[in-house]
């Protein structure tokens, strides 16, 4: 694994106080954060609920500080993150974790912000075109996660410990991906830059990626009607706003949860002619174990997603950079 060392020893300390507090009992993880941090965390609750038999969660931090679960206390578990490290519900949140002495780990781009200040075991990734896939924030999360399953699953630790290889597979994985799908990305910002409204659709560990496209690349970078349907939900009514003319993206999974998609994608296909499908299954994830590929394929999936979001930002003259609302005023 080829972190950082200041990220590794950072990592090392969250898991030394998760594997204190599996001592005497982890009761609940709950992933706590907000649009895209959120869903950057979805592929692992996701991943926690299908591998351990301790609860894992997944809350907007609002809900999470608002609506604080009746289990929630000094035997949780709390992962946060923000990048900019100053999104106030988040923070909030990293505050009631540590006041509760429950395990406080947030993950933020920025060192010495609020988050960081108010969670107990904060972990730094690096941004931008200049940074290594290995440390950026996927694969800090990804290191951090198989990192508290060889913790409370040692049984299995021979798969924890693929996990953590695949993370060097990672970069090549989704350099092949982005560049396999980089001319029908192209056409399809092309295609669709004049479309008023465009849905997306995933399940499983994709879901996150497919509501992340849609909340924050679609609505918040590109100022399009947008909605993210869980595949499994499809059919019980969002398919009636299925037509010729209406705009899809469809993830279809390598999982145990591939059937949801198959299903969605055979039906939408009879009626729109506008369906774009990322094909998880046609990956090149050579260097990643088949075990966890499902878990890595969220990951891989996003690189083709932002040759198309980039694609589309291009052809409709909308750099992604661009906001109305976001950082203009308060809110």
């Amino acid at each position: 694994m080829n972190l950082k060392a200041e990220h590794c020893s950072q990592i090392e300390n969250a898991l030394s106080a998760v594997a204190e507090k599996a001592k005497s009992g982890i009761n609940h993880f709950y992933f706590v954060a907000c649009g895209g941090s959120q869903a950057f965390m979805m592929p692992v609750q996701y991943m926690f609920d299908r591998e351990i038999t301790i609860p894992a969660s997944i809350y907007t931090a609002n809900e999470f500080n608002y609506g604080l679960p009746k289990d929630f206390g000094e035997r949780s578990v709390v992962i946060t993150c923000s990048h900019s490290g100053n999104t106030p519900e988040t923070v909030s949140a990293a505050e009631k974790a540590s006041k509760a002495g429950a395990v406080s780990i947030a993950l933020s781009n920025k060192e010495d912000s609020p988050l960081w200040q108010a969670a107990k075991y904060p972990i730094h990734y690096d941004h931008g075109p200049d940074a290594a896939v290995a440390d950026k924030s996927k694969s800090v999360l990804y290191a951090l996660a198989f990192g508290i399953l060889k913790i409370v699953a040692e049984e299995q630790s021979a798969k924890w410990e693929s996990g953590i290889r695949a993370l060097d597979a990672l970069e090549r994985a989704t350099n092949c991906a982005a560049e396999k799908y980089k001319s029908a990305a192209e056409a399809w910002g092309k295609k669709n830059r004049r479309d008023t409204i465009i849905y997306t659709m995933g399940s499983g560990a994709s879901y996150g990626e497919m509501y992340s496209f849609s909340a924050c690349l679609l609505m918040e970078m590109q100022w399009l009607h947008s909605s993210c349907i869980h595949s499994g939900e499809y059919f019980h009514g969002p398919f009636e706003i299925t037509d010729y003319d209406v705009s899809f993206v469809i993830a279809l999974g390598n999982g145990a949860t591939r059937y949801l998609d198959e299903r969605a994608l055979a039906f939408c296909k009879k009626f729109s002619d506008n369906v774009f499908v990322i094909d998880e299954a046609e990956f090149d994830m050579s260097g990643i174990d088949e075990e966890v590929r499902e878990y890595y394929a969220p990951l891989i999936a996003g690189s083709v997603v932002r040759k198309m979001v980039d694609s589309l930002a291009y052809e409709r003259g909308h750099p992604l950079s661009v906001r109305r609302y976001m950082w203009q005023m308060e809110y």
